[in-house]
């Protein structure tokens, strides 16, 4: 197993109090608004599935389909998908899932989270680069969109 190949990291130190931040994760209607997923009335339980259609340009026609692991209040989220499953007439069930965590941290100015993304080694051969440079493309965007947001809800808040 090479850990460059397998994991994808990424970090981003959120200027929001670790409950906003954790609100914004693990609060399944939350989380669809950043992350692009329509996920009104949804709920995050460890061991269940969440699904919901993918609302991101491009990508509508596409159900996001996750089955949440850990729900670890303001400590770790994590959900189990398959990575780029982006055929909508591929049966990617029997393929293995790569596992997605969403860690939390305090930090004098914020809080800091760590998402990662691992188990690539694992995704079949013939899709697991494309799948990887996606994904790792994704989150760049994805840490972006969830500091976006928080910094709306702040503004939200202060009636700016």
């Amino acid at each position: 197993m090479n850990p460059a190949s397998d994991r994808i990291e990424r970090k981003v130190l959120l200027k929001a109090k670790r409950s906003q931040v954790w609100r914004a994760i693990a609060h399944a209607e939350e989380f669809g608004k950043w992350f692009g997923v329509a996920l009104e009335g949804k709920r995050f339980v460890a061991g269940e599935w969440t699904q919901g259609q993918i609302t991101y340009p491009g990508y509508e026609h596409l159900l996001w389909n996750v089955l949440v692991e850990r729900v670890e209040p303001e400590r770790l989220f994590s959900f189990r998908w398959h990575p780029y499953a982006v055929e909508p007439d591929f049966d990617y069930s029997q393929e293995p899932t790569t596992l997605v965590k969403f860690e939390l941290e305090d930090m004098d100015n914020g809080t800091l989270l760590k998402v990662s993304e691992s188990g690539f080694d694992h995704v079949p051969q013939h899709r697991r680069l494309k799948a990887f440079r996606m994904d790792s493309r994704g989150w760049d965007e994805q840490m972006s969109n969830i500091e976006q947001f928080l910094l709306a809800k702040a503004h939200e808040h202060q009636g700016v």
